[in-house]
């Protein structure tokens, strides 16, 4: 099927049940997925692990489009567009992988989660879709419960706890960015697979890179859990979750489906408890419910999420 003949969503389309359940799923793989990279990085450095998923992932999607019959390179407009995401992508795992060695990951959940904020406001600018002061304010409730559920950073720091961060925040930042350019460009009327091909494929010389430059290295042979972590991160956070959230950016409000990542850290805290034995206290019940008000503020039915600067398509009527 040729680009032209594909129709194309409303960006400010509400997310329907099924959209709200795949998120939830996505979500709690991302927050397993956290510690996933903690168990493996006695064996495997977090730059390697992150370019490791990204090249087997490749491997994956790769499949996928073959099997779906989806041309991955047939030209269509999109090669400027995805090599931008790809390098947003790639250097977005470097800026939050080198920003935790300076800052704690309680600090560093905070800044990263600005991005839903970003994709906000470039909503707003790119895609013509506004969200009311309720919405606002629903992504407020959610980041302040995310913020306590980590625990309130300490306001009593360094340069180096500054400065990592702000390479956490730049991370965050691109995160966001890297979703705008699949809704507002030529990206958004390819497949999911090229679009996903094309930030993992220029993601993987990028972390390689990254990770020689800190000087990460693989010094013995990881053990059976770490492979299977990374068989984890490979074939179902990059090779299904990424493909699944590629697809949902193009087909519903970018600002509403990233108002749900907010969950991402929760179920990290979660995975946590039964993982890694943490603890668990009643102020996390209070903060997720914190997160849960806020997620309902932003995507209760009859709130307005339109975007005027595209019509709906048939399916949309």
């Amino acid at each position: 099927m040729s680009p032209q003949n594909l129709k194309i969503a409303p960006a400010g389309r509400p997310l329907n049940a099924t959209a709200v359940a795949l998120m939830v799923m996505l979500c709690l793989s991302w927050g397993f997925n956290q510690i996933s990279v903690k168990l493996a990085l006695p064996d495997i450095p977090p730059l390697l692990q992150a370019a490791i998923r990204s090249t087997g992932g490749l491997m994956i999607i790769l499949v996928v489009a073959w099997f779906r019959g989806v041309r991955l390179f047939q030209r269509d407009g999109t090669l400027k567009a995805g090599l931008l995401a790809g390098i947003f992508f790639g250097v977005e795992f470097i800026l939050i992988y080198r920003g935790l060695v300076y800052t704690t990951a309680s600090r560093a959940v905070v800044f990263l989660y600005i991005a839903p904020f970003v994709v906000a406001l470039g909503s707003k600018r790119y895609l013509g879709e506004t969200l009311s002061r309720l919405q606002w304010g629903g992504l407020a409730l959610s980041f302040v419960g995310v913020a306590l559920a980590i625990g309130v950073p300490q306001p009593s720091v360094d340069a180096r706890v500054i400065l990592g961060d702000l390479l956490v925040m730049g991370g965050g930042i691109l995160w966001a960015v890297t979703t705008l350019v699949v809704k507002a460009t030529p990206l958004l009327h390819a497949p999911a697979e090229k679009t996903l091909a094309y930030q993992v494929a220029i993601s993987v010389p990028i972390l390689a890179l990254g990770a020689w430059v800190s000087g990460e290295s693989i010094t013995h042979m990881p053990g059976a859990l770490a492979w299977s972590l990374m068989a984890y991160q490979t074939i179902w956070i990059v090779g299904i979750t990424f493909l699944i959230w590629v697809a949902l950016v193009k087909t519903y409000s970018a600002s509403k489906l990233s108002s749900f990542t907010f969950m991402t850290p929760l179920f990290g805290v979660i995975g946590g408890y039964f993982v890694m034995h943490d603890t668990l206290t009643l102020a996390f019940a209070g903060a997720a419910l914190l997160v849960m008000a806020g997620l309902y503020l932003v995507n209760r039915p009859g709130e307005p999420a339109g975007n005027p600067l595209l019509p709906a398509t048939e399916n949309d009527t």
